[in-house]
């Protein structure tokens, strides 16, 4: 859930933080109090679109930024896959908005735009006005029966979008097939060329890294060998005197002290296992400086092997695996090639045999996505009367695509009436915007067991509504609110009066300077802001008295 907020130079708000409670969270205010500016904030902190004109006047920039719990292990485990990990069960998205740019940043670290709405999507949902214009288009409404059916149909889906992806991979194979006597003839000469071409040079796994290696050790080979005759001199060979002379003469003078002296006999035992040392040293950089030693012969071998190397890799592939793995897609190439109309006959059963398995799997998906859609638009109808749709017809129309798709070959319609006598209509042509913000509420209470992102914004959802079915309205956010966390912007006192935690967002004017401010509200300031949603200015005795009895009410 979102458990914290904080927010900079934005518009009317100079810096405002908010802890968000479990369950429904209300938010309410005077008009022109910056309701919609605090939670257009979290928009912005999500991804959403920004200019510098959303900064506060005088400001160089601001900054959003949001503390979410986690809970959820498959959210953690998509969080992961993205390369994104909870520290704490916590995991913190903030942006900071300057003139011109922005950046976005997770944890501490920098991403790209695009990440950061990843990552959101997985965390929040935000319906305002606009969001609910996805009921507009029906491309989202056999989203919504899927999301329904869950682990009825998972199984179903998976399936038909593996035959899909198997059945248009043997398309394209077929398609790219496809030639004429003279085309095939064309290319199998092309194709043995290039295998002869590869074998006879007969290379070796990892040949080109060991040569490579080898001709740098050739090329260096005379500064080496001078390092390594000048580091043998000075242990072992320098008639001037060297490490390995000056320790036998120690080794004699220490002598000695063995008979006489205990710890001197130590230190007599440890330099003659230092000279031992020493010798298996020279031992080992003589038959290193033995390794460097290479003829001019071998040198222009190694040098025009690796020349013809490159010059295969220059065609055919960046390492001499690449080359081999080519010459083996080649060989198989021309196999096909050799005996074509096999090949192409092979195709063509392989594809009407993936087509019969896709249509199967699409067509059982269908009848299943049927099935459930009768229970669910039951649910919603359900749920439109209880949001005081009194007379309402809610369908869900099925058409085939015609074509193959990895959702299957399915197209769903809502169809509703609102009206008695009317005839049900697509949802795009028979309701107004008012009751697109109630026809998604009911929606999302239908599944509100069945999304799995843990908090719903809903900005003013209560627009154009009043009496009963704000009532209405309220007891199904208050559903939701039981299931997961609810942020809900509304001015009416039958919604706030059912809040788990009530914000109180208001203007203040100090020295000249207006600014927004945001606090959790008491059970009797919850009342008092009740009381004035209820009465507006005149707020009476009576008007409280009918605010804490709403209130009591709601427990």
């Amino acid at each position: 859930m979102l458990e914290y907020l904080h927010v900079k130079n934005l518009a009317l708000i100079d810096e405002a933080e908010v802890e968000f409670k479990p369950g429904l969270n209300i938010l309410t205010g005077e008009t022109g109090a910056g309701k919609s500016i605090l939670l257009g904030s979290v928009g912005l902190a999500l991804g959403g679109k920004y200019n510098a004109g959303m900064l506060r006047t005088g400001a160089a920039s601001g900054f959003v930024e949001l503390t979410f719990t986690v809970e959820d292990g498959e959210i953690e485990k998509r969080l992961a896959e993205m390369d994104i990990f909870v520290e704490d069960g916590r995991i913190v998205l903030s942006r900071k908005l300057m003139e011109g740019r922005s950046v976005s940043k997770i944890n501490g670290e920098s991403v790209s735009k695009g990440t950061l709405k990843d990552v959101a999507s997985l965390l929040i949902d935000i319906y305002g006005q606009n969001e609910h214009q996805t009921l507009l288009h029906k491309k989202n409404h056999l989203a919504f029966l899927d999301l329904y059916a869950g682990g009825k149909i998972e199984k179903l889906k998976r399936d038909t979008a593996k035959f899909y992806h198997e059945h248009a991979k043997l398309k394209q194979q077929l398609e790219e097939g496809s030639m004429d006597e003279r085309e095939r003839l064309k290319e199998i000469s092309l194709v043995e060329f290039e295998i002869e071409e590869i074998e006879q040079a007969n290379l070796l796994t990892d040949e080109d890294d060991e040569l490579e290696q080898l001709y740098r050790r050739m090329s260096e080979g005379k500064n080496l060998s001078e390092s390594v005759e000048q580091a043998h001199r000075y242990t072992s060979e320098d008639p001037s005197g060297n490490a390995s002379e000056c320790l036998s003469r120690a080794i004699r003078a220490l002598a000695d002290v063995v008979d006489v002296d205990q710890e001197g006999a130590a230190l007599y035992e440890r330099l003659v296992e230092v000279d031992g040392l020493l010798n298996d040293f020279n031992r080992e950089l003589a038959r290193y400086g033995k390794s460097l030693e290479f003829s001019e012969e071998e040198f222009y071998e190694t040098e025009g092997r690796l020349n013809e190397i490159n010059r295969l890799k220059a065609k055919y592939g960046n390492t001499v695996n690449d080359i081999l793995a080519y010459c083996e897609e080649k060989r198989q190439r021309l196999s096909r090639l050799k005996d074509y109309e096999n090949y192409i006959e092979e195709l063509k059963e392989k594809l009407e045999t993936s087509a019969a398995m896709y249509e199967k799997c699409a067509l059982s998906l269908r009848k299943k996505r049927k099935e459930t859609a009768k229970a669910f638009v039951e649910e919603i109808r359900k749920g439109l009367v209880d949001l005081n749709f009194l007379d309402v017809r809610f369908e869900m129309r099925f058409s085939d695509t015609r074509k193959y798709t990895a959702n299957g070959m399915d197209e769903a319609e809502f169809y509703i009436s609102t009206n008695p006598g009317e005839n049900v209509r697509p949802m795009g042509t028979a309701v107004s915007g008012g009751e697109l913000s109630r026809i998604m509420l009911a929606v999302k209470t239908v599944l509100a067991d069945k999304e799995d992102t843990p908090t719903l914004i809903f900005d003013e959802i209560d627009t154009g509504i009043s009496g009963i079915t704000a009532g209405k309205v309220a007891e199904a956010m208050h559903l939701i609110g039981k299931s997961r966390q609810v942020l809900c912007i509304t001015h009416l006192a039958q919604i706030a009066a059912l809040a788990d935690a009530h914000f109180l967002i208001e203007k203040a004017a100090r020295k000249n300077v207006t600014k927004t401010e945001i606090k959790i509200l008491s059970e009797e300031d919850s009342v008092r802001e009740l009381a004035r949603l209820l009465g507006g200015a005149n707020v009476t005795e009576s008007i409280l008295a009918g605010a804490r009895e709403m209130k009591e009410r709601t427990r």
